[in-house]
């Protein structure tokens, strides 16, 4: 399942993998026809009812796992920075998450404190690397985090995600980006497949495919679309109203597909 899974990642007819949070929604992905799916560190933390970064490595890995037996499909979990203060720590959270039959996996370079928020390249290098020599079989997608602490320098970003490349990363990430013309310097820059968040206001799925990028990934949206669902009904009921029945069709039938059997 490992290799199929980065074998999906073509540039100019990129991968579409959604974020799931649970396993329920694991499977109605997977029914409707996505190749592989990812899981979102801020959507898993929700259903917990916690903020980012308030997931412990084992609950992540478990929760990839979960997902993996859910869907049937490659699950990339997103493992944040390795849940890892040391090189040591590194290598034993992506150890594990290959021992579970996870079949990919992200680092950042995060540092987890928002005052000093990006590690300094030579250290998140060998951060990479550590994770590339313990992962086993794992795909390893390496990320450059600039763009969401708002050091939004293209060319550090470049020579990082060329760093993380050199170290063994297979797939590339610099979340936050949204302007086409850098996002598509990126993938001519950069010798391995790279993946690219979905934002408001940023390209869409074709001009991304254009761009030469080879996979896509939504983050938290799912979950929260589903949370302003939630929240619908419950204004509904508020207001003394059972609308909220008008809208179980589509969520149930596909549920209902996903499980049955």
């Amino acid at each position: 399942m490992t290799s199929d899974f980065l074998s999906l990642h073509r540039p100019g007819d990129p991968l579409l993998m959604p974020n799931a949070f649970d396993a329920g929604s694991a499977k109605v992905l997977a029914s409707m026809g996505f190749a592989a799916l990812a899981t979102t560190s801020s959507g898993f933390a929700a259903t917990l009812g916690r903020r980012d970064g308030e997931v412990s490595r084992d609950e992540a890995i478990a929760h990839a796992a979960a997902l993996t037996e859910a869907a049937g499909l490659p699950i990339n979990a997103d493992l944040e920075n390795g849940f890892a203060a040391t090189l040591e720590d590194v290598a034993h959270t992506y150890a594990s998450a290959h021992t579970a039959g996870i079949a990919a996996g992200s680092i950042e370079d995060f540092t987890g404190d928002k005052a000093d928020p990006i590690f300094d390249a030579a250290a998140a290098t060998e951060r990479v690397r550590a994770a590339v020599e313990a992962k086993g079989e794992l795909t390893l997608t390496a990320r450059a985090e600039n763009y969401l602490y708002d050091r939004a320098d293209l060319a550090d970003t470049i020579a990082r995600l060329q760093s993380f490349q050199e170290a063994g990363a297979d797939v590339l990430y610099a979340p936050g980006m949204r302007d086409l013309d850098e996002i598509a310097t990126l993938c001519r820059e950069v010798d391995r497949p790279v993946n690219v968040l979905l934002l408001p206001g940023g390209p869409e799925v074709a001009q991304l495919a254009e761009a030469g990028v080879a996979r896509i990934s939504v983050g938290g949206a799912f979950l929260f679309n589903a949370y302003a669902g939630l929240v619908e009904a419950a204004d509904d009921l508020l207001a003394g109203s059972t609308a909220y029945f008008d809208r179980l069709g589509p969520g149930r039938a596909a549920f209902d597909r996903a499980t049955e059997g």
